[in-house]
């Protein structure tokens, strides 16, 4: 029988493991999907891509959708995922996050949910929105190879295995930016409302898949060929790979077991939004409908 071929976005890294994991195991396969996965550049491009119809599912930070549904999308959010795993790091130099003022910092686009995060985390030590300009590279590895190329760039947001790349290049680490704003949601997978409803049986089918890939993935027992799926995927050394798989299987802040849902990390989300954009704040509940979760939940 043909399987059904999609096209997922993602952003790679430790939150992508799911993913990788049911492809590898044949997850997706035994449920009668073919999928491939595209690296986002940015977070634009995911948007553009989703509301075009060219990624009927992506993964990127719970922010892009509410942008999304802000601009007259009508996205939402299917599952939960992560906290983001994000720190702070910036040039060797830079003692404090004070010490940012007047200087160059590194975002993905000016407009999105980390930026926010970032400029929170910046007005919580006094600086203002008008204290330092921002250089949009795009996704982690840009953001990244910005920062390590241009010393100029002060400061960025990354995520693991980016986080590690940085610490090995001599970057400082000021910290989780979890550890200052609270509670997050960060990468989730989202759809078109449409596409959902008019889908379900695939949606259904692709979540139980990626979290049998998750459960597969945390499962103790198969810790080494998870260490080696993120070293295949994610180029990484056995070294590194190893403190990626660390970081996603912590029980406190790794990958949320089943990819629970995390409302009060979108309420966050829609809170540092609101403060930097301006408008009024939406019910969260507008944002995401968990039906296909539990009905694939319930199948596995």
């Amino acid at each position: 029988m043909p399987r059904t071929q999609l096209t997922v976005m993602v952003f790679p890294g430790t939150q992508t493991l799911p993913l990788f994991a049911a492809q590898a195991q044949g997850f997706f396969a035994g449920r009668g999907l073919d999928i491939e996965l595209r690296p986002a550049p940015n977070s634009e491009e995911q948007r553009k891509g989703l509301a075009e119809g060219r990624y009927p599912i992506v993964h990127g930070a719970a922010d892009q959708c509410v942008a999304l549904v802000e601009a007259g999308t009508d996205a939402i959010i299917v599952a939960g995922g992560d906290n983001g795993f994000n720190h702070l790091f910036a040039q060797p130099e830079i003692a404090a996050i004070a010490d940012l003022r007047g200087r160059t910092l590194v975002a993905d686009v000016a407009n999105t949910g980390w930026s926010f995060v970032l400029y929170e985390i910046l007005r919580r030590h006094g600086l203002r929105r008008g204290d330092y300009s921002i250089h949009e590279a795009g996704a982690p590895f840009r953001r990244f190879e910005a920062m390590r190329s241009d010393k100029a760039m002060a400061a960025t947001i990354l995520n693991p295995p980016f986080a590690l790349h940085a610490k090995r290049a001599g970057l400082r680490d000021l910290g989780p930016v979890a550890g200052q704003i609270g509670p997050y949601l960060g990468t989730v997978p989202y759809v078109l409302r449409a596409w959902a409803a008019e889908h379900a049986s695939t949606l259904t089918a692709y979540l139980a898949a990626a979290i049998e890939g998750l459960r597969w993935s945390l499962d103790p027992a198969n810790k080494s060929p998870v260490i080696g799926l993120y070293a295949d995927r994610l180029k990484l050394a056995a070294d590194m790979a190893a403190e990626t798989y660390a970081i996603a299987a912590d029980p406190v802040n790794g990958l949320a077991r089943d990819a629970a849902f995390d409302l009060e990390g979108l309420k966050t989300v829609l809170r540092l939004r609101t403060a930097f954009e301006g408008g009024n704040a939406s019910p969260a509940e507008k944002y995401f409908d968990l039906a296909w979760h539990r009905r694939a939940l319930a199948g596995l």
